[in-house]
């Protein structure tokens, strides 16, 4: 199940990703000037690129100050970064599938740090194309319902009529999938019927997993994401295991 693994994830990472939140704001910045200048200008009525960095920012806890701000110095004309997206794609312990997605300035030294990243603990960096064919891009959102306060048919309807092409849930959340397309769209009514997000961005979604059970694969397969993670020009890490 795509959303199991997706909640387990965030589970297994929601810790250090609070201990990291202003490098995660950075890495959300860089998101939102890529947006506004590739894009359609700072408008995300007009930019749905925009419009799902800024649904990200807003789930991060991203103040709408710092979100403002942002938009405002990638429309500056004084604003001379340059950032270029580019995506890698290769394996970690026992065949797992990873997608590693960045946006830098420097394109020969962030493929050395990926290639690095994942030789350091037994993984390989492949070809293009060599894993992709195997996720999904999803709008993916996650709303938390452990202490049961939602009625699970109430948000179900609510997400369906906002135009989610799926919902799951699991483990006392709500996982709710969307088109890249309608993503913005279907963030925007849920946040206008009061619901607050856990996570909410567009997605490289898994078709199949790999379970890790061997406590060294596991340890080897964090390292190389929070290698991954820890550098700067490095904005998501997608992957296909289920780490047990």
């Amino acid at each position: 199940m795509a959303g199991h693994s997706k909640w387990k994830n965030i589970q297994r990472t929601k810790g250090a990703q609070d201990a990291k939140r202003a490098k995660v704001f950075t890495k959300i910045a860089r998101e939102i000037i890529v947006a506004v200048r590739e894009g359609a200008g700072g408008d995300p009525a007009k930019n749905t690129r925009l419009a799902a960095a800024i649904a990200k920012a807003k789930s991060a806890n991203m103040p709408n100050d710092n979100i403002k701000r942002t938009i405002d110095k990638a429309l500056g004309s004084g604003n001379s970064e340059s950032y270029e997206q580019v995506t890698y794609e290769g394996y970690g312990p026992r065949g797992v599938a990873m997608i590693v997605e960045a946006m830098t300035d420097n394109r020969n030294r962030i493929a050395a740090e990926v290639r690095l990243n994942f030789d350091k603990y037994g993984g390989k960096l492949g070809a293009t194309g060599c894993v992709s064919w195997s996720f999904d891009r999803k709008g993916v959102i996650i709303i938390e319902n452990e202490d049961g306060r939602l009625d699970e048919e109430a948000v179900f309807n609510d997400a369906l009529e906002a135009g989610a092409d799926d919902i799951e849930i699991d483990d006392g959340v709500f996982e709710i999938y969307t088109s890249p397309e309608g993503f913005s769209s279907v963030c925007g009514a849920l946040e206008g019927l009061g619901y607050t997000f856990l996570s909410s961005q567009i997605e490289m979604v898994p078709q199949s997993y790999v379970t890790l059970n061997d406590a060294e694969d596991i340890k080897s397969m964090e390292k190389i994401i929070e290698l991954m993670e820890d550098n700067d020009d490095i904005q998501d890490v997608w992957h296909n295991a289920v780490m047990e």
